[in-house]
């Protein structure tokens, strides 16, 4: 799911880089041909291989497309510091406690909540999937559920301020606005579809145990810094997350300086140019295969719009390409029935379509 701050994974908009579950020991390959290979399987491969491939491809190109790399990446650096310190923040406040506080009380307002916090939650993968079916085990409706899956991989502290540095401010409060109205449309459109029978047992099985700290326990502590081993974590945060964001962004603006120098503009504006639904319903449906990370997507949707892309396709992009980003898919895949999934993405999907539509009409 989450792909939020603290989910920072590569296919991921909300799922952290630094797991609080520990992974095991890979076996090591008996080839060393194939272990070097998966060394070498990385965003800095490409980052390091792209400018070399120019160099030698097209050496007249080289100094312009570092330049378009290195203007946007310094642009955005200022964005980058910010979001590293909201992610340690609210790692070391412990602030994703306050989310559990969305489900509970009547249905309707927690539907409400749920659309809310789910911008909001720091929670890496790992955490996400026991918290939501600890949920569903204890009886939480569906709907609010949904509408929290439905929010949550689209939007959190962090690439709310990324997105601002690549796209703008109204684009990034755009992009706020449409996770909150997804969530929430999500959410009742369930609600109303309730009364059929695969919906009133949604699990595939009884939840797994938590991998560590629950999202449910453990107390908010705004001043962290008074705390030695909250100041740790921020500290640890900070590296982890500063280092994946520095990652992702010097790949995704060097994939943005690629496609600008190299796309013709006229074949991105007749595929997802004009005003027309089509132009957004396209964007959804590249998106949904084709999205890459909830924070390197916005430099690559700039060079997109800066090739032709209308506002409304770009922003259904997004929006369906967090959708289906594997961490968000995963999370609804592992504990859902297949037709409680199809309806996640077919939500999702719908509402990415309608709201971008809205979103390219008002902008």
């Amino acid at each position: 799911m989450t792909q939020n701050p603290t989910s920072l994974s590569p296919d991921s908009q909300k799922a952290s880089p630094s797991s609080c579950c520990g992974t095991p020991a890979k076996r090591r390959s008996s080839f060393p041909l194939v272990a070097g290979l998966k060394r070498l399987n990385t965003p800095w491969t490409i980052i390091l291989a792209l400018p070399l491939i120019v160099a030698v491809l097209d050496p007249a190109q080289l100094e312009a497309m570092l330049g378009i790399a290195s203007r946007a990446f310094l642009g955005t650096l200022p964005f980058i510091v910010v979001a590293v310190a909201l992610i340690a923040a609210l790692k070391a406040t412990g602030a994703e406690a306050l989310v559990a506080r969305a489900f509970e009380g009547r249905e309707n307002r927690m539907i409400v909540l749920a659309a809310l916090f789910g911008g909001l939650a720091p929670f890496c993968s790992c955490e996400v999937i026991p918290f939501v079916a600890g949920l569903l085990a204890v009886g939480t409706p569906l709907p609010a559920v949904m509408a929290f899956w439905l929010s949550s991989p689209l939007i959190d502290p962090a690439s709310l301020v990324i997105t601002a540095g690549a796209l703008g401010w109204p684009f990034a409060i755009g992009r706020a606005v449409i996770a909150v109205s997804l969530g929430l449309l999500g959410g009742f459109a369930l609600k109303a579809m309730m009364s059929r029978a695969v919906y009133q047992s949604p699990l595939r099985r009884a939840p797994a145990p938590s991998c560590g700290g629950g999202a449910t326990r453990g107390a908010v502590v705004w001043r962290f810094w008074q705390s030695p081993s909250r100041v740790a974590t921020f500290r640890s945060e900070a590296r982890t997350n500063g280092l994946f964001l520095v990652k992702w962004l010097a790949f995704a603006y060097v994939l943005e300086a690629i496609l600008i120098l190299y796309v013709p503009a006229e074949w991105v504006a007749t595929l997802v140019g004009g005003d027309g639904v089509m132009a957004v319903v396209i964007g959804a449906a590249v998106g949904m295969p084709a999205y890459l990370n909830g924070y390197a997507a916005p430099a690559l949707v700039a060079g997109f719009i800066e090739q032709g892309m209308t506002a409304g396709a770009a922003m259904a992009f997004m929006t369906a390409g967090a959708i289906s980003s594997i961490p968000a898919m995963t999370a609804v895949w592992s504990l859902v029935k297949p037709q409680v999934f199809a309806t996640y993405l077919g939500l999702g999907f719908v509402g990415a379509v309608g709201l971008g539509w809205l979103f390219g009409a008002v902008v």
